[in-house]
């Protein structure tokens, strides 16, 4: 097994796994079927080819949390396009300045095919809504003979110069992974994002299992340790 770890960072991300009519809502962190439909978009399948998402769905998913961001929330109107009528006024929620590491860990060389899709894409990449373009390119590296939390634990902190320099006092960063588990435990939580069908007319997502991780990454930005001062040192040693 190997494992493909992915750069999301942008002005605003969406990653929603539920939307009730007017109000769609995101979710805290990217989603799987939101990253497998990037994956999917860069090699070029179709929404309703299901045999080749489903080969993209079995991969093994995992996503490290470098930036929070900070949850927005916009109120948006449409006219419709033929009755020129005012839609109704729908709720978008974002997430701004966010950045994440995400991971598919599966097959080698589907892994290998993927990775050159992300540097060449058939379809434009976006975080979670096509109104979300990616400040940076998406791909990052493959990681040969690597589990998910192994890629996660070695991939460099992401998160922005700014948002870096508010916790430079800290050789190691401690950030969240959510990686995704097969069998349950007693940390596992469930989420609704297992894509079952891209098609337009017929979308589906099933659950799946995920546990939360914590991962320490050396910090790029960290200020020095201060030498230790004692001011005793100062006065002379008493003789014997």
């Amino acid at each position: 097994m190997s494992v493909l770890t992915l750069r999301l960072a942008g002005p605003l991300q969406s990653w929603g796994a539920s939307a009730r009519f007017s109000r769609r809502t995101t979710e805290s962190a990217p989603t799987k079927s939101g990253v497998i439909g990037l994956l999917a978009a860069a090699r070029g399948i179709q929404r309703d080819d299901d045999e080749q998402l489903q080969t993209l769905a079995a991969l093994r998913f995992g996503v490290r949390i470098d930036q929070p961001g900070t949850r927005l929330r916009d109120f948006q109107t449409a006219i419709h396009w033929e009755t020129d009528k005012s839609m109704p006024l729908s709720e978008r929620f974002y997430l701004a300045d966010a950045v994440f590491v995400a991971a598919v860990e599966g097959d080698h060389h589907l892994l290998t095919d993927l990775h050159a899709a992300l540097k060449a894409p058939v379809y434009p990449p976006f975080l979670g809504r096509r109104s979300c373009p990616p400040a940076q390119p998406v791909e990052l590296r493959l990681h040969p003979q690597h589990n998910l939390l192994e890629a996660l634990s070695s991939e460099p902190w992401q998160a922005s110069p700014w948002h870096a320099r508010r916790h430079s006092r800290h050789p190691l960063v401690k950030l969240p992974a959510l990686i995704e588990e097969p069998k349950s435990s007693m940390r596992a939580e469930t989420i609704r994002d297992q894509p079952v069908s891209f098609a337009a007319h017929h979308r589906r997502h099933s659950l799946r299992t995920i546990v939360r991780h914590d991962v320490e990454i050396p910090h790029p930005l960290a200020a020095p340790s201060a030498p230790r001062h004692d001011p005793f040192d100062v006065l002379p040693e008493e003789s014997a």
